[in-house]
C-alpha cells in the first residue's frame, strides 16, 4: 500500500481569462521508506502538489490517498486529525507560532493529539537536539535566525509517528553545511516506514532522494532515480 498516492490530480485557480492550471492530471505514488524529490521551474506546480498531498487544499479533480485512505472520504475533522497525526509538513515560511518557544512549537502537534505536556516536551527536546538546537529550546521564533527557525520547523515535522513527511524547500534558509545535515536527517527519517516528498531547486540536495520527479507546466515531465542513490550519501562520512 502506497503511503501517498495522487491519481489524475488537477488543480485550477481562477476563472475565465484568469484561469490557471497549476496541476494537470498528475499521477504519483510514494511508498513507505521512499524519499522523492520534486524539481521544476518556478510556477511548475511544485508547492501546489505538496499542499494537496498534505490535505491543506483540495484538488479540482482527481483523488489523493494517504495510507490507502482517500482524503475525499473523510470529514473535515477527520482530515485535520490525519494531518496532525500522520503528516509532517515543513513550510517555506516556517509557520511557527511567535508566542511559543522552540520546544513548545515542536511539542504542539503531540499535545493537540492528547500526549501529556511533559512527555511531548521530552520528545520535542530530542528532536531539537538531533538538529543542533538543544541550547535554543527556550527561545522564541523572533529570537532565532532564519536557519534556526527552519530547523525548528523540521523538528516539529519529524516528531511522533508520522507516516508522511512533506517539505517545501527545507534547506532554503540554510547554509550548505546545515542544508546537508537537514537532508541527511530527512533521509534517515524516511529510511524506516516514513514516506517523504521534498520540493527543492538544488540538484545536489535532490540526490539524497530515491527518485527525482520533474514538473513542468503542472505535469510530470520526467522522473528518474537519484544519480548515485541515497545509500552512497549516507555511507560517505565526508558528506
Amino acid at each position: 500500500m502506497s503511503a501517498l498516492e495522487l491519481r489524475a490530480v488537477s488543480k485550477v485557480y481562477g476563472e475565465g481569462a484568469a484561469r490557471i492550471h497549476a496541476l494537470r492530471d498528475v499521477d504519483l505514488a510514494v511508498e513507505p521508506g521512499e524519499l522523492v524529490a520534486v524539481m521544476g521551474p518556478s510556477g511548475s506546480g511544485k508547492s501546489t502538489l505538496l499542499t494537496i498531498a498534505g490535505s491543506l487544499e483540495e484538488p479540482t479533480s482527481g483523488e489523493v490517498s494517504v495510507g490507502g485512505v482517500p482524503l475525499s472520504s473523510l470529514s473535515r475533522n477527520r482530515r485535520t486529525a490525519l494531518r496532525r497525526r500522520a503528516i509532517g509538513y515543513v513550510f517555506q515560511d516556517f509557520n511557527l507560532l511567535a508566542g511559543l518557544t522552540a520546544a513548545e512549537n515542536v511539542a504542539l502537534p503531540l499535545e493537540l493529539d492528547g500526549t501529556p505536556a511533559r512527555a511531548a516536551r521530552s520528545v520535542a527536546l530530542e528532536a531539537l537536539e538531533r538538529l543542533g538546537l538543544a541550547e535554543r529550546r527556550d527561545h522564541f521564533p523572533d529570537d532565532l535566525s532564519g536557519g534556526e527557525r527552519q530547523r525548528v520547523a523540521i523538528a516539529r515535522a519529524i516528531i511522533g509517528e508520522r507516516h508522511l513527511l512533506l517539505a517545501d524547500e527545507p534547506s532554503g534558509a540554510l547554509d550548505s553545511v546545515n542544508a546537508e545535515s537537514v537532508m541527511r536527517l530527512i533521509r534517515e527519517t524516511c529510511a524506516g516506514a516514513v514516506a517523504g516528498v521534498v520540493v527543492t531547486h538544488d540538484a545536489q540536495l535532490a540526490a539524497w532522494a530515491d527518485r527525482i520527479v520533474f514538473l513542468r507546466d503542472g505535469r510530470i515531465a520526467d522522473q528518474t532515480a537519484a544519480p548515485d542513490g541515497p545509500e552512497s550519501l549516507l555511507a560517505d562520512p565526508t558528506r
